[in-house]
């Protein structure tokens, strides 16, 4: 045990030597590391969770253990892993558990180090980590922090370009990088360098469906795991429902396929967007949109037949909501009116309707402009609300009509 804990301790110490571009979020990490509450960093595979965790560390005394590690599982003691642990950092004062869900009864196992006094932080890349089962066994213990494929802003910010302030010399690099975050997303490595994107995203998506879903769940026939997931990055942002997937494929049943499709979602692969009720049964029965963790997957991975700058802008709009903090079982929806107009995004505070956001590439064409604003205004009417946008590729205005006033703004600057 202690050859294999000593491997990872030049693992970490290699990881915390490399330089890293600083993630933008709202913690305070000082005050974050000084609660005693669990940390649990969770969000999908490469967007820099360890080196999150680490930075967070880097002045601290801590221990570290790397859960995606065969030989640690394999050889798994808790006993004498503490033990060791110890003897390699003496005194630590923090414990780092990295992609712990690869432990079998991690949570109980957390939750045990918690009440002896530990101070945790735990990473994962299982959207179960904050499902029902891990509420039961940590409830109240643990502050959540969701980590997603680079922003925006971010991917500038890695060229050296400010959102908020770009010299006149930088505008035609901003547009050009602008542009390629719509088709390439925001994936730390395929930001870094848009030459691998293709390779790269191709093997990640091939790694989050056999061993975070296939291997996890002992799914010997990987083809209809493939079958849906390659239906659902074809078909983002629109409607599915589980019964048509189920005929469509020929799946066994409607259980299966919804098995299916929770273990595409577990590993933030996709989301699902439900509509708008005040009815919860009726909410549950509707259809609902399905959304991608990042637009690299998209266009590099998904079967495209034609170019759709509107959809890729709605889908990252999507992602810039669940990054702003919304999450699609409380607080972010999509609406359909009485007449069938639709609004793309419905976001919640509590149990009051906050704002309506339309999402449209490009509002030039008349038809367009009048087709996108009678939508959004009969769907205010209908849930009596006045906080109303439209998101666009590059155009800004505030328009009154009526009582209503409506602001149109540049994905930039949403």
């Amino acid at each position: 045990m202690k050859s294999i804990l000593l491997n990872q301790l030049e693992e970490r110490n290699r990881l915390l030597n490399q330089q890293y571009v600083e993630r933008i979020n709202d913690y305070d990490i000082q005050s974050l590391l000084h609660n005693p509450m669990i940390k649990l960093i969770t969000g999908p595979r490469r967007v820099g969770k360890s080196v999150f965790a680490l930075m967070m560390l880097k002045q601290t005394n801590f221990a570290y253990l790397n859960f995606d590690d065969n030989q640690l599982l394999n050889n798994w003691d808790e006993n004498l892993v503490m033990h060791t642990l110890q003897e390699i950092y003496p005194n630590y004062e923090y414990l780092l558990l990295d992609e712990v869900q690869n432990l079998k009864d991690w949570d109980l196992w957390v939750s045990t180090l918690y009440r002896r006094g530990h101070n945790l932080i735990i990473t994962g890349s299982n959207a179960r980590m904050l499902s029902q089962e891990m509420a039961t066994v940590l409830t109240g213990r643990y502050i959540p922090i969701m980590m997603l494929p680079f922003s925006l802003q971010e991917t500038l910010q890695l060229h050296n370009i400010n959102l908020s302030n770009i010299p006149e010399e930088k505008k035609a690099e901003s547009e050009l990088l602008q542009e390629e975050y719509l088709h390439q997303g925001g994936y730390p490595e395929v930001a870094k360098i848009r030459t691998i994107s293709r390779t790269y995203l191709s093997t990640l998506y091939d790694s989050i469906l056999l061993k975070d879903i296939a291997q996890r769940h002992k799914i010997r026939k990987t083809e209809e795991l493939y079958t849906i997931a390659g239906y659902l990055l074809s078909n983002f942002c629109n409607l599915f429902t589980t019964n048509d997937l189920t005929a469509e494929f020929n799946m066994k049943s409607v259980t299966t396929t919804q098995k299916y499709l929770n273990y595409l979602n577990e590993p933030y692969l996709f989301f699902y967007l439900q509509r708008f009720n005040n009815k919860f049964k009726v909410m549950k029965k509707a259809a609902r949109k399905v959304y991608v963790v990042d637009n690299g997957f998209i266009d590099n991975v998904g079967f495209q037949l034609s170019e759709n700058k509107g959809r890729l802008l709605e889908n990252q709009t999507f992602i810039e909501l669940i990054r702003q903090g919304y999450n699609t079982e409380t607080s972010l929806f999509y609406y359909h009116s009485r007449n069938n107009k639709e609004v793309d995004f419905v976001t919640r505070k509590g149990t009051k309707i906050e704002r309506l956001i339309q999402v449209c590439y490009d509002l030039s064409s008349e038809k367009t402009r009048k087709r996108e604003i009678d939508s959004l205004l009969e769907c205010a009417e209908e849930l009596r609300c006045n906080n109303l946008y439209i998101v666009t590729y590059n155009q800004e205005e505030i328009i009154q009509i009526g009582t209503h006033q409506i602001h149109i703004i540049p994905f930039h600057k949403f």
